[in-house]
């Protein structure tokens, strides 16, 4: 397991810590007019042994009660029971090393009275101590911040998630109880007609269970069930609306929102083409300018409502825009002159 960033900067700070003590401590050696470089080089890296190894074992220890950072004092007095363990161990243990190689190097080790040695190193190795629990504490915190963070984000993530397939879902049975009320009045016309709009309903039906698993579909998807509904409702219409389409190949694969297309389309044949005997013509385009994809269903007959209020599948699909593009995206109705109305959908392109 490969170490964090905190941990990585925790052994930074102690290795740069000890580097400079071993350098302060040669240079004054240097100036004493010692010769021996080895010796005050000894005389650190012993104590950097030795505090790093009780320096892990108490880590090793406490790691457990990380999670009373919340509440410093309880914390600090974890890691405060761990100073007699320095107090007793230290000296013995550094001196122990010195004198040994001193030994091997045929010399002696000379030092303070033993009384004298373990008052200041006990009081030396507890200002270090506690210097680097200080910093063990900011990183700790620090950490748990960025853990509280990215919990947050994928709690919101879940929740926004959550949202768009609540939202996707009420887009079903609102088509359906559309489609359903298309075939039934072809029954009473004809019924081989009835029964091939049956058959690509049934291929759009498909479509929509599919996309209505995921928040996002590509165009090319959206397409595929968008065109599948406009040929159901043409098999009604029969005779009162044109379609074209005009989609470059570069757009197919930018992500919408799942089921998005298709009730821009249905808003021009329930509001437009149902209350007109007259032909309506419609024209699906789209394009990415700049970094968005404008994607547009333009009839040439349609009037907005004096309110200017937009339907259940229009507020809906509005909903989940923002859920997902967070103010880079966004849905107008345009009146048209003389006649017409342009549904007008724009989102980054990258998404």
């Amino acid at each position: 397991m490969l170490p964090n960033r905190s941990t990585i900067a925790a052994i930074l700070a102690w290795s740069l810590f000890w580097l400079l003590m071993v350098l302060v401590a040669v240079e004054d050696y240097r100036r004493d007019g010692g010769q021996a470089i080895w010796q005050p080089i000894l005389w650190e890296t012993s104590s950097a042994l030795v505090a790093t190894s009780l320096l892990l074992l108490q880590r090793r220890f406490t790691a457990r009660h990380d999670g009373l950072i919340a509440t410093p004092w309880r914390w600090a007095l974890v890691q405060a029971r761990w100073l007699p363990l320095y107090w007793i161990a230290f000296v013995p243990v550094v001196f122990g090393i010195r004198h040994t190689v001193y030994a091997l190097a045929g010399a002696s080790y000379e030092h303070e009275p033993w009384g004298e040695v373990f008052v200041y190193e006990a009081l030396k190795i507890t200002v270090f101590v506690c210097l680097f629990t200080a910093i063990g504490f900011g990183l700790l915190s620090y950490r748990q911040l960025l853990g509280e963070r990215v919990r947050a984000q994928q709690a919101q993530a879940l929740l926004r998630e959550a949202q768009l397939e609540r939202l996707t879902r009420q887009m079903q049975p609102h088509f359906l109880f559309n489609a359903l009320n298309t075939i039934s009045s072809l029954m009473h016309q004809d019924v081989a007609r009835a029964d091939a709009t049956l058959v690509q309903l049934a291929e759009v039906l498909r479509a929509t269970l599919a996309l209505g698993e995921r928040p996002q579909a590509s165009l090319a998807d959206e397409l595929r069930l968008a065109r599948g509904y406009a040929g159901v409702m043409a098999e009604r219409f029969e005779g009162r609306v044109s379609l074209s389409w005009d989609i470059p190949d570069e757009a197919l694969g930018v992500a919408l929102p799942a089921v998005s297309l298709q009730p821009l389309v249905e808003n021009v044949f329930k509001h437009t083409v149902e209350r007109r005997r007259a032909p309506t013509r419609i024209a699906v385009s789209a394009a990415c300018r700049d970094g968005l994809l404008v994607l547009r269903v333009d009839d040439d007959a349609g009037r907005l409502d004096a309110n200017g209020a937009p339907g259940i599948a229009l507020a809906n699909l509005r909903t989940r825009l923002v859920a997902l593009h967070e103010g880079r995206a966004a849905l107008d109705l345009i009146q048209l002159e003389p006649a017409g109305v342009r549904a007008e959908m724009r989102l980054p392109c990258g998404s």
